[in-house]
């Protein structure tokens, strides 16, 4: 084909000079000429995934997460595998008089799906005209019935004012998907504006927004293929995924527009892309480098977060190199009839603040720096979401607001011990009783069964015929038939005088002999045998295992706090008065949000150090100095302390979370404008004087940090302003403000310590010289590079240089002065 020896020819004289140049020209023609292979295999991938998208699993825990030696772990387990929890709801209604309260009681009461509802005269059920119902269903809160029946409970309380709170469903999760769809919308609206804003031509935008579009598919589908990923990552990782990959599609795309200046439109992508491949791997590596870190972190929901968006980088990056290609040659010929005058203004003021104050900010910004340092570390950092103030709320905060209004906030733990004793769980019951943190307590051995006896109360067989109304010649064979079954022959032996059985034992075994046949009642007493026993049988399912019981403290103490977690410990000191230590276990929000404390102490130190090691190692192959990648670093660093100053001044709780994901995506992602600043005054500083360097820098990087910073900044925001969760609100919040933050630094501090550090740049570069060599040429030639020498011919192209000699040129979009010789042009001698 004539364009393939055009492109040979135009090429030939670098394939000589880089093979490795020369096969990536070659990958790229392949990606170019199958462009509608890959059309087609992105295409099945595309409707793949639009399918599997609905398969994901979603976990809506956060302490499903934590590590596996957690004591909330081994607790949730354990309960899992020893208890029975059932169905529960709080069921408000407002605005109602005592007798009607009682009504609605007693309604409630009648109905057969549900096992036992709470509800008196007391404040702690009835106050400033409302009714709170404390209500357990017969059904196990995972079992659909459940849920079904407070639906049914809402419907036959339609007409009055309620608010109902349950643990039970995903009501969380379906509101979290409603208001992430309407963020993904305005960031969508975000991205469109920003691209039209930035762009050269009206047609390169819907080539960008297939991309983003086909990686944002790409990346949902195939979480499928990670069989269970977190709420977390399930809310957020398109919006960052656009926003952290979306400089990769931009520099293919201007790239092109580069080449195409000179070369048709195939040859022009064919070039394009075999530059911009390794040029945006290399961009790429410092956001994997912040992300590797999150997989490091003890709780899992890190490592969660990290494989998604790595993958959806990764994806990314696959639309990048083997779809956008084939969509620019579909557009390339309506981009070059649509193209526009830039909306984005030069900035020279910037460049020229930034040179004449660089001996005062430089020094600024290192007591800034000690003084955000010192500052964020009182960061008030909270591990649950009862202490966050979200912008907005949902239904389920509303309600859970309302009922706690009227009838305060109920903080509650499971404490699990062995099984085996019920006198020493009553005695454990009663010490815990007595303690001020303690509110009050639940277990078999303190919940009432009948005229005043507890479940566990021990009774003799006189005590049990008389309290069930039973001949006692039929409680003392129920009671030697005990014996028996409990092969305690001693007492056959000696009598049953004083023979006890505990209440919940006696009657769950009258009521088996019953039913097998071996007894028989008359019908009222069997009918409130069978009651007795269904409802004691519930309450053993709930607080009795085969090896361990489950007893319920209500704490006096908020659910987070240095307070409460001191008495969690010492929960576990009383418990080990009468049990194994080892083998007792406190578990409920304030123990899970514990946990999640003691693995943030870890994790954050670790998230920091690999962060900046990872990021260092590919800035140090970069630049190939060790001075360049500590100025760098200690900008971004810098934005990370002044960032997480700010919730320290303003007194507001930030989820542990949002610090160490926000910290490792703000090292990885924002350091590539730090990047291309530095990168550029490198280039030009070999020709250029320290003030036209700087401008010419902050020119050429501005369109680029605004359209990508922009665009990270408004989706930041969008998530922490829009949804009411506290985890994915506090994510957004910290990382708009922190790329705020890192776009200030970068533009009005880190070009100040470039030109105040060249010399620590200089000497701590470990560039190998390579011998020079002229390269000569003759017809027609394409240059890449930093040039040094004498060119006779047409030039056709953009140019950034100096020349010392004749210019016989027109130029437009730009100008060419006369400038004397000064200290940056020492050096250049005589061209060649």
């Amino acid at each position: 084909m004539e364009t393939e020896k055009t492109l040979q020819t135009s090429s030939s004289k670098e394939s000589k000079k880089d093979s490795g140049n020369s096969a990536m020209v070659k990958v790229a023609t392949f990606i170019v000429d199958r462009r509608n292979l890959f059309f087609l295999l992105f295409g099945i991938a595309i409707v793949f995934c639009l399918i599997a998208a609905n398969w994901v699993k979603v976990e809506n825990d956060l302490a499903a997460f934590l590590p596996g030696t957690a004591e909330t772990t081994i607790g949730l387990d354990l309960m899992e595998d020893q208890f029975v929890t059932y169905g529960t709801a709080d069921v408000m209604v407002m605005n109602v008089t005592l007798d009607e309260a009682k009504n609605i009681a007693e309604g409630l009461e009648s109905r057969k799906d549900i096992y036992m509802i709470s509800f008196d005269e007391s404040e702690s059920h009835f106050n400033n005209l409302s009714a709170l119902y404390n209500i357990t269903f017969t059904y196990p809160e995972d079992d659909p019935r459940a849920l079904e029946s407070l639906e049914d409970i809402k419907k036959q309380l339609e007409g009055y004012d309620i608010c109902v709170t349950t643990s039970m469903g995903d009501q969380t999760a379906e509101l979290i998907n409603k208001e992430m769809n309407v963020v993904s919308i305005l960031v969508a609206i975000v991205v469109v504006t920003v691209l039209i804003f930035t762009s050269q031509t009206y047609a390169e935008v819907p080539v960008l927004l297939l991309t983003f579009g086909a990686g944002a598919l790409l990346a949902s589908g195939t979480n499928y293929l990670l069989g269970t990923i977190s709420f977390v990552s399930d809310s957020v990782t398109i919006v960052l995924q656009l926003a952290l990959s979306v400089d990769y599609a931009i520099i293919f795309c201007n790239r092109y527009k580069e080449e195409h200046e000179s070369l048709p439109i195939r040859e022009a992508d064919i070039i394009a892309l075999s530059k911009a491949i390794p040029e945006i791997c290399a961009s790429s590596l410092t956001t994997i480098g912040g992300l590797i870190a999150m997989l490091f972190m003890k709780f899992k929901i890190g490592p969660d977060m990290a494989v998604c968006l790595i993958k959806a980088i990764f994806l990314s990056l696959l639309s990048v190199f083997l779809l956008m290609p084939g969509l620019l040659m579909l557009f390339g010929p309506l981009m070059d009839k649509t193209k526009h005058k830039s909306f984005v203004p030069k900035i020279p003021f910037v460049g020229k603040f930034d040179y004449y104050s660089r001996f005062i900010v430089a020094p600024l910004f290192v007591v800034l720096i000690v003084g955000a340092y010192l500052i964020q570390k009182d960061c008030p950092i909270v591990y649950g979401d009862s202490m966050i103030d979200t912008p907005i709320q949902n239904d389920v905060q509303i309600a859970n607001a309302q009922i706690a209004e009227s009838f305060g906030k109920s903080n509650f733990v499971a404490l699990v011990v062995p099984a085996g004793s019920y006198e020493t769980e009553k005695k454990l019951l009663s010490d815990l009783e007595k303690r001020p943190e303690v509110d009050h307590t639940q277990g078999l051995a303190n919940t009432e069964a009948m005229d005043g006896y507890m479940l566990t109360d021990a009774l003799t067989a006189r005590e049990f015929s008389e309290l069930m109304d039973v001949d006692y010649e039929m409680a003392e064979l129920l009671y030697m038939a005990y014996a028996v079954n409990d092969e305690n022959y001693a007492k056959i032996i000696n009598g049953f005088s004083g023979y006890k059985i505990a209440l919940i034992d006696s009657v769950m075994f009258l009521y088996e002999e019953v039913k097998q046949g071996y007894v028989t009642l008359d019908p009222d007493l069997e009918e409130t045998l069978t009651d007795a026993n269904s409802k004691m049988q519930m309450a053993k399912d709930q607080l009795q295992g085969q090896d361990y019981s489950r007893m319920l403290v209500y704490l006096t103490l908020p659910e987070e706090g240095d307070e409460t977690f001191a008495f969690l410990d010492e929960m576990h000191d009383i418990a080990g008065q009468y049990y194994d230590k080892n083998k007792v276990y406190v578990i409920g929000n304030a123990t899970s949000e514990y946990d999640l404390k003691k693995s943030y102490e870890v994790d954050s130190t670790v998230t920091s150090v690999i962060s900046i090691l990872a990021v260092l190692v590919v800035l140090l192959f970069t630049f190939m100095s060790a001075g360049m990648p500590v100025l760098l670093i200690l900008v971004i660093q810098g934005a990370i302390w002044l960032n997480f100053a700010f919730p320290a001044v303003e007194h507001t709780n930030l989820f542990f979370l949002g610090y160490m994901i926000v910290s490792s995506i703000q090292m990885g992602a924002n350091i590539d404008y730090a990047i291309v600043i530095s990168g550029r005054y490198t280039e030009v500083r070999k020709v250029l004087p320290k003030k036209e360097a700087i401008v010419e820098t902050m020119n050429f990087a501005f369109p680029t940090i605004i359209t990508s910073g922009s665009m990270m900044v408004l989706a930041g925001f969008a998530i922490g302003r829009l949804t009411s969760n506290g985890v994915i609100c506090g994510i957004g919040q910290s990382l708009g403000r922190g790329t705020v933050i890192s776009i200030v630094l970068v533009m009005f501090v880190l070009p100040q310590i470039l030109m105040v550090g060249e010399r620590v740049i200089e000497k701590t570069s470990f560039k190998m010289s390579t011998p020079i060599k002229l390269d000569r040429g003759f017809g027609t030639m394409r240059v890449d590079g930093f040039v040094r020498g004498q060119v006779n011919g047409v030039v056709i192209g953009e140019m950034h240089a100096i020349v010392k000699g004749e210019v016989n040129a027109i130029v437009s979009m730009g100008e060419m002065q006369k400038i004397e010789k000064e200290a940056g042009e020492e050096g250049l001698g005589d061209a060649e």
